[in-house]
């Protein structure tokens, strides 16, 4: 992956500000990138695109392929003559920084479907349905059976059943837009130099049209529940571990196939992108198999998954892999020797490096290295550094009083450290790393109430929204003052 040293912004679609309860595809997103350009800044950074489940998470998607439908913008819809003005104003949300989900499932459904009344199709419809046949027939199917079993999951639909080819239309409709759009926005990214950075998950939801229509390449039972699924065991981040609740691959059946699923989701994810992390890295080394059924995920067993051979067949099929590897949590030698071996930077998240973990502090930083001050999984740096101070002054933890005097030691902040996410950022940018990445949130010196996700924690993650008025030319000149003396403003080799 060639990009030169570079810094970027990381927030997801989501969380763009706007008046119709959840980030676009629409204006704001222009707008963002307008800031980015501003501010120096030459990656846009998000989660997963893809069509999300009950608790929203971007990681749980429907489809290994389909964009999601809460992305797409009313204002857009009235553009491409879907909708009138009035349509979408009878539809706008109080400005919140926090999102209602069901709130806006609920009026982008109403939208989208007042939109496919004036649809009419022609040829760029049909080259769309052409183009991703493979898949969006599949999708549009799985959705429309979901539908018509009032939203029950795809091991309860009734076998008398069938879906409507009306309802399949509305969903290869849906998609047609969501793309289409996603188009827009990533031209005029281009035409300012901004790269887009998407996340690709590991595993799927088990409600997916992937598992429906693939259940071969993944490790269920005769019923088509799942027999083991994913997670991680215990540690920093959550003390019983994760469980996802996501099937476990048959990677077996996947090799014979010629890991086509897997290409085909990577060629895709790559056509939209220009660089693409790869969430959960390790578990292409070997991945953590809990049986179904457990409350936790502290009772599984680490299964060697694809490695080598899978990456040489990407390699083959697709070309140079433009990725990074998420090798966050219990990386072994042998998750590490397969990252180099196929040339991927890995990461480093800062707030780690006061751990015991010292090679996520920039000191032992190499060139080829993602840096980043938290991710969405982290609370804020500012959330952080508050709850380390807490348990520090009330002497609750002797670790946590030895990591804040390495916090002060380190960034140098004695006296100053009510401006510690700003020490935080340009400890990142000043590394060695080629790639800096800061959360918005991080740029703004929020707290926890704005932290984005919780592992181990079902509800509430996800909603946290950027409010207009909080990104100020101040910050945005700030950070560009930072990105040109850390000799991080030069176009980037894409």
């Amino acid at each position: 992956m060639k990009i030169g040293r570079s810094s970027g912004i990381l927030l997801h679609i989501t969380s763009l500000p706007g008046g119709f309860g959840i980030g676009d595809l629409g204006p704001e997103s222009r707008w963002f990138a307008d800031a980015l350009g501003e501010a120096k800044q030459r990656l846009w950074c998000f989660l997963p695109l893809g069509t999300t489940g009950r608790e929203n998470s971007p990681y749980q998607s429907r489809s290994a392929f389909a964009g999601n439908p809460l992305l797409i913008s009313p204002e857009e819809l009235v553009k491409e003559g879907y909708l009138r003005a009035q349509d979408i104003q009878e539809t706008r949300m109080r400005e919140s920084g926090a999102i209602d989900f069901p709130a806006v499932r609920q009026s982008k459904e109403e939208m989208l479907r007042k939109a496919f009344r004036e649809f009419a199709e022609d040829k760029a419809f049909h080259e769309f349905e052409k183009k991703h046949g493979d898949w969006l027939e599949q999708f549009a199917e799985f959705m429309a059976l979901r539908d018509a079993n009032t939203g029950k999951k795809w091991t309860a639909f009734h076998p008398g059943i069938k879906a409507k080819q009306e309802a399949i239309r509305y969903h290869k409709f849906v998609q047609f837009v969501f793309f289409g759009q996603w188009e827009k926005l990533r031209r005029y990214c281009g035409e300012r130099g901004i790269l887009l950075m998407g996340d690709m998950p590991f595993y799927i939801e088990h409600d997916s049209a992937d598992v429906w229509s693939h259940p071969e390449f993944f490790d269920l039972e005769r019923n088509g529940r799942a027999r083991t699924v994913g997670g991680v065991p215990p540690d920093y981040f959550a003390r019983d571990g994760q469980l996802w609740g996501t099937p476990t691959y048959r990677w077996d059946r996947l090799e014979q196939a010629g890991y086509q699923w897997w290409v085909d989701r990577l060629r895709m994810a790559m056509n939209m992108t220009d660089v693409l992390r790869l969430d959960h890295f390790r578990g292409f080394e070997a991945y953590w198999s809990v049986p179904a059924g457990h409350a936790t995920a502290r009772r599984g067993r680490w299964v060697k998954g694809p490695g080598g051979q899978f990456f040489k067949t990407l390699q083959k099929k697709l070309g140079e892999l433009p990725f990074v590897a998420e090798n966050l949590g219990i990386v072994t030698p042998e998750v590490e020797a397969l990252r180099r071996k196929f040339r991927m930077p890995g990461m480093a998240v800062l707030q780690f490096g006061f751990d015991d973990n010292n090679t996520h502090r920039p000191s032992n930083y190499e060139r080829e290295l993602v840096a980043f001050t938290g991710t969405h999984d982290n609370d804020t740096t500012m959330g952080w550094w508050k709850e380390v101070q807490g348990a520090a002054r009330h002497g609750r933890s002797r670790a946590a009083t030895m990591k804040a005097e390495s916090v002060r030691s380190f960034l140098q902040i004695r006296g100053g450290e009510q401006n510690l996410e700003w020490a935080f950022i340009q400890a990142v940018h000043a590394s060695v790393a080629d790639l800096a990445i800061v959360p918005v949130q991080d740029v703004l010196g929020l707290g926890s109430e704005a932290r984005m996700n919780m592992p181990g924690r079902a509800k509430g993650n996800w909603r946290w929204r950027l409010q207009k008025k909080q990104l100020s030319e101040w910050h945005l000149k700030r950070l560009s003052e930072l990105t040109e003396a850390t000799g991080r403003a030069g176009k980037p080799v894409s």
